[in-house]
């Protein structure tokens, strides 16, 4: 499964635009160079449009907003969107603050958006423009679970509906869907919440997979997905193993994304389609 989709990346090694933030950019750069995807972060209003005419595709993470980086990333989705490039929002924190908020509908508003990944909180606040959030970190109240899995399954057709994006929410069980099909997978560990970027890195991945394989974007963002929660298992066997702590898991995490392979991928991935 996914066999053409992770063989494209590897091939074409696509070029991203990642305005993400500062406290993640290493962890997101390293991500996608694991993936072999090749990233570029460039924030400057100066140059931002340059830099996304010679790349493949844009990501835009919010986590670390001030008024200069907003107005960058709007000038870089519309070139984006100008040349048909692309672009993925994370909306990091959404509906922590007034900025965030608001800094995630102009984006909505002023740039066409082929995905928008989130957490449970993030995509409530993108639905609605308000919600709640442990920081960034989802409220433990939104947690998508089985309990609830058919509800949160058509929230996130609806969005997809109304903001005309692949909408990609993860969690305990990550849930993608482009309003029509819908994949479910249950890839992932609890300790990958206790460092930093794992979201981050996903959204950057996923601007390598989007890049390459216009043509089947809901399966490229499912197997983006999919590949990270299944390298975070193998890196929490690692640091079982041999006893280690969270600053392991980190390295494992980067060591498994860049050992993954469509065999390996079909060895430990838990997804169904509905």
């Amino acid at each position: 499964m996914f066999e053409k989709i992770i063989k494209n990346v590897k091939e074409q090694n696509p070029l991203v635009h990642c305005i993400t933030n500062s406290v993640t950019m290493n962890d997101c750069a390293n991500a996608l160079l694991a993936v072999h995807g090749s990233p570029i972060m460039a924030d400057e209003q100066q140059e931002v449009e340059d830099i996304t005419s010679i790349c493949q595709a844009l990501v835009i993470n919010i986590g670390t907003l001030n008024e200069r980086t907003v107005e960058a990333m709007i000038k870089a989705g519309k070139k984006a969107n100008e040349l048909g490039h692309p672009v993925v929002l994370d909306p990091v924190g959404a509906g922590a603050s007034q900025f965030r908020t608001e800094t995630t509908f102009r984006l909505l508003k002023e740039v066409k958006l082929s995905v928008i990944r989130g957490n449970i909180s993030e995509m409530k606040t993108v639905y609605s423009g308000t919600g709640t959030t442990k920081g960034v970190d989802a409220d433990i109240n939104d947690i998508v679970s089985d309990d609830n899995l058919m509800q949160t399954i058509s929230f996130a057709k609806e969005l997809s509906q109304k903001t005309e994006a692949i909408i990609v929410i993860t969690g305990p069980i990550d849930i993608i869907t482009d309003s029509k099909n819908t994949y479910i997978i249950k890839n992932g560990c609890p300790e990958m919440s206790q460092i930093t970027g794992t979201g981050c890195m996903l959204s950057a991945i996923l601007g390598a997979y989007i890049a390459v394989n216009q043509d089947n974007l809901l399966d490229a963002v499912s197997c983006a997905v999919a590949i990270m929660g299944y390298s975070g298992e193998l890196a929490k066997q690692k640091i079982v193993k041999e006893n280690s702590g969270t600053g392991s898991l980190r390295v494992y995490l980067i060591d498994a994304l860049s050992m993954m392979n469509s065999q390996l991928l079909n060895g430990g991935i838990q997804i169904e389609k509905r």
